[in-house]
């Protein structure tokens, strides 16, 4: 039987992390608390039916009901009223945001056209990981004929990591891939 990710981390992820972070306590290696997925769904101001096929869409990749996100305040540029319907967004924790990042890190990165790497730079700051995609097609889930449009979405990776570093070491024993740096390869070919 496989192993998931979870199980990974726990078994072989910790010690490594323990020893490659220089910590003692198996509490401060850094872990993952949730992922957050959203999506950006301005044009349902307009047409409703967009803000119905965004929540199917999200319901179908994450397997879990999407949370509707509404206009804090009102913006006449973009014909905007306060609590109107901008977005849709899911929070995944648990065996569901292992079984995603699993699923993200296997299928939907090797999917995307011309795919050299995660930038290293998406950091908050603070441990967390932001990752942009373009459109929702690169999920295996999505029906390419039942798409009206492609919409593009934020996830975002919560950790517990206090540092970038700590952060990026957990998320490469993970296995995401990142780029490489442009930097040290223009230095070894100089």
């Amino acid at each position: 039987m496989q192993k998931t990710l979870k199980e990974h981390y726990e078994e072989n992820l910790v010690p490594q992390l323990k020893k490659e972070l220089g910590v003692t306590n198996t509490f401060e290696v850094p872990k993952l608390v949730k992922i957050v997925i959203n999506i950006g769904l301005g044009e349902s101001t307009q047409n409703s039916k967009t803000l119905e096929a965004g929540l199917r869409d999200l319901e179908t990749i994450t397997g879990q009901k999407p949370v509707i996100t509404r206009a804090k305040k009102s913006i006449a540029t973009f014909k905007v009223r306060q609590g109107m319907p901008i977005g849709a967004m899911v929070t995944l924790r648990g065996k569901r945001m292992y079984d995603f990042l699993a699923k993200l890190n296997g299928i939907v990165l090797p999917r995307i056209r011309d795919f050299r790497g995660l930038n290293e730079r998406a950091f908050d700051g603070r441990g967390n990981y932001n990752i942009g995609l373009r459109d929702q097609l690169v999920f295996p889930e999505i029906d390419y004929d039942k798409v009206d449009k492609a919409r593009g979405m934020n996830i975002s990776i919560v950790t517990t990591a206090e540092t970038d570093m700590a952060a990026k070491a957990l998320l490469k024993a993970i296995g995401l891939p990142f780029k490489q740096q442009q930097r040290s390869q223009q230095q070894q070919a100089a």
